[in-house]
């Protein structure tokens, strides 16, 4: 079960540092709620992703698996050819037959696109000239492969290998593990252990925050969301009301797209009341100037 909750956990957001790291900004704020939520990096509630049930196991009692059955779920081969002076590059995979629902919170999903005949990764897949990857992958060098790994449902899952030649010979250059789409290091926690009720998911790679970030109301509507690179906050981070019915604008903040730009001030764009009426919108101010 607890596998089943984290792939729902896709997810909801917040960034503790504003109120901190802002103070400029906080002078901006035009209403009376607090302008960041307060989030409690230490609760005992969080857990490391794992992967288990990263391959599928056959049971020798029962029924030999189907062929290009992945997950229960049916997949067509497809390949790639890409010519690099001498050398030929061989990607091998699976996709799906069907159109599936795609997790709308993970950053990176995995389709071929039939009208470049490559594979491409984005937050959506244009299901006109795209079919989404699902099942067993390699990417070779003659004999030699240089990638491996499996997807679901355009996501990587379970564990990935990388390969890099070195003169006559190949040693492995990365090893990651993932879980339908987060890296393994990412930390999910709850609101409480009984209702497993999420609270927020910390993207996390290599050490770094490294995604998208997500956080959560305690009724279940995402409070607020933003993107990490390289542990930094980058672009818009939005934020919203605590509201049962439906989620309600709240504020919108931008940081650089840079996540090495240290002269980048953090401001906000835009702010609104409960009842959906314009606080405070940063381009009237240029407007009146």
């Amino acid at each position: 079960m607890k596998y089943l909750i984290i792939t729902g956990f896709l997810i909801f957001s917040y960034v503790t540092g504003f109120s901190q790291e802002n103070g400029e900004i906080q002078e901006q704020v035009k209403s009376n709620e607090p302008f960041s939520l307060i989030v409690d990096y230490d609760t005992p509630l969080t857990i490391d992703l794992e992967t288990e049930d990263e391959e599928e196991v056959v049971d020798p009692k029962k029924k030999k698996r189907k062929k290009r059955v992945f997950y229960g779920l049916k997949t067509k081969k497809g390949f790639t050819r890409n010519v690099r002076g001498n050398n030929v590059y061989i990607e091998l995979f699976h996709y799906l037959k069907t159109p599936v629902q795609l997790d709308p919170y993970v950053r990176d999903i995995y389709w071929f696109n039939y009208k470049k005949r490559q594979i491409e990764k984005s937050r959506r897949v244009d299901s006109k000239y795209g079919v989404v990857l699902h099942g067993p992958y390699k990417r070779v060098l003659g004999e030699e492969i240089l990638e491996e790994g499996i997807y679901y449902k355009g996501m990587k899952h379970g564990r990935w290998v990388q390969y890099e030649k070195f003169y006559d010979y190949f040693a492995l250059k990365d090893k990651e593990k993932y879980y339908k789409g987060w890296p393994k290091e990412s930390k999910v926690s709850y609101y409480s252990k009984k209702d497993k009720d999420l609270k927020e998911i910390i993207p996390i790679e290599y050490g770094e925050k490294e995604g998208y970030y997500y956080k959560f109301h305690e009724n279940g509507q995402i409070a607020a969301w933003g993107e990490f690179k390289f542990d930094s906050k980058v672009g818009v981070w939005n934020e919203y009301y605590d509201d049962r019915k439906r989620r309600r604008r709240k504020r919108q903040i931008q940081y650089s797209d840079d996540p090495f730009d240290e002269d980048f001030r953090p401001y906000i764009i835009k702010e609104w009341s409960r009842g959906g009426k314009v606080l405070y919108d940063r381009s009237s101010d240029f407007k009146g100037s």
